[in-house]
């Protein structure tokens, strides 16, 4: 084979293989979002089961109150849970994991614990596959691929645009 040629398959291998793993990715963002919309859904039913919201703080004033609480017998101030509010945290609720058909029944407040978690990491997973994409969009349009649908100084400029930390 003709070395310019083999070079020729070989350079487009490696773009078809760069293609491929940003579309993966970007499959993967689409999935991460229903699952984050998805859970969010959730958290927004037992906060309002609950009656509390996202911004829902423990009084400032509970270390004080812990301390009063031991030398007395009885509870001076009810504790409030910021995340279940007043309601019993101990009642059961039903849960169903990602991924599977099982139904579990566990106290409220763990779920709610657990869908925080999730969602704090499906947050953290869809960033680093944005991350991942625009790397990948960087790498195939300085190969060259993407050069007659966009400029590759307009996706430098895109691609090196930063997200302000909120």
């Amino acid at each position: 084979m003709d070395p310019n040629m083999k070079q020729l398959q070989e350079a487009l291998v490696d773009i078809e293989t760069d293609a491929e793993q940003l579309l993966l990715a970007r499959h993967q963002i689409v999935e991460n979002d229903r699952m984050r919309n998805a859970t969010r859904e959730a958290l927004t039913a037992l906060r309002k089961r609950a009656r509390t919201t996202k911004t829902s703080v423990p009084s400032p004033f509970e270390i004080i109150m812990k301390e009063m609480e031991g030398t007395s017998g009885k509870q001076l101030v009810k504790e409030l849970c910021p995340t279940c509010g007043n309601h019993d945290p101990k009642e059961d609720t039903w849960l169903t994991f990602p991924g599977s058909d099982i139904f579990a029944r566990v106290p409220f407040h763990v779920a709610q614990t657990v869908l925080d978690k999730d969602q704090e990491l499906l947050d953290y997973d869809t960033k680093k596959l944005q991350s991942f994409v625009k790397e990948k969009s960087f790498v195939i349009s300085e190969k060259g691929a993407l050069a007659d649908k966009i400029s590759p100084g307009i996706v430098k400029s895109l691609v090196s645009l930063t997200d302000k930390p909120s």
